[in-house]
């Protein structure tokens, strides 16, 4: 089931939700520098939620409907943390918007991956909608935020030439 495995935050298997959209091994070995892009914009955005997740401390649906969840082994560190807004739609809406950029041929596709990370956790009964729809409000903000920082631009560059040589290579392996 895709939500459940969606709800693993852990870096890098997070992000591998949306390698087969992009169509390319995001790792340390095979695409360096959009491995630690990646795992700058989950930190950013991740991060991002945590203010108010401490400041509003809601509930999640489990704790309220008395209803399962897709990863009882997380339950218990769930109940600690505030339901509002999703961290993990903040990652997910974060990467969906910077990899459409990275792949533009491929965006509508990323968007709905995107999009459907964050709606996993509605799936699994760990947030509510408005949780997630909050959340990706917040990975467009740290987005927006992020392009507008020239360390990320430069980073976001040298990511756009190396995805470009991968795709080169694999082209070229493929015609051989």
């Amino acid at each position: 089931m895709q939500a459940v495995n969606d709800a693993n935050l852990s870096f890098p298997n997070a992000v591998k939700s949306f390698e087969p959209i992009v169509a390319i091994d995001i790792s340390d070995l095979l695409t360096p520098k959009l491995y630690h892009l990646m795992r700058r914009v989950m930190t950013d955005a991740g991060l991002s939620t945590y203010t108010a997740k401490n400041f509003y401390n809601r509930e999640r649906p489990f704790m309220v409907n008395g209803k399962k969840v897709c990863t009882p082994d997380q339950e218990e560190i769930l109940r600690k943390v505030g339901a509002f807004p999703s961290g993990h739609a903040a990652v997910g809406w974060a990467w969906a918007l910077v990899l459409s950029e990275l792949f533009p041929d491929k965006k509508e596709l990323i968007l709905k991956g995107g999009h459907d990370f964050g709606e996993s956790r509605v799936v699994c009964n760990v947030h509510w909608y408005s949780d997630v729809v909050k959340g990706r409000e917040m990975g467009e903000a740290v987005v927006r935020c992020l392009y507008s920082n020239a360390v990320f631009n430069a980073d976001l560059k040298l990511v756009k030439e190396e995805i470009i040589q991968v795709l080169d290579s694999k082209k070229k392996i493929n015609n051989v």
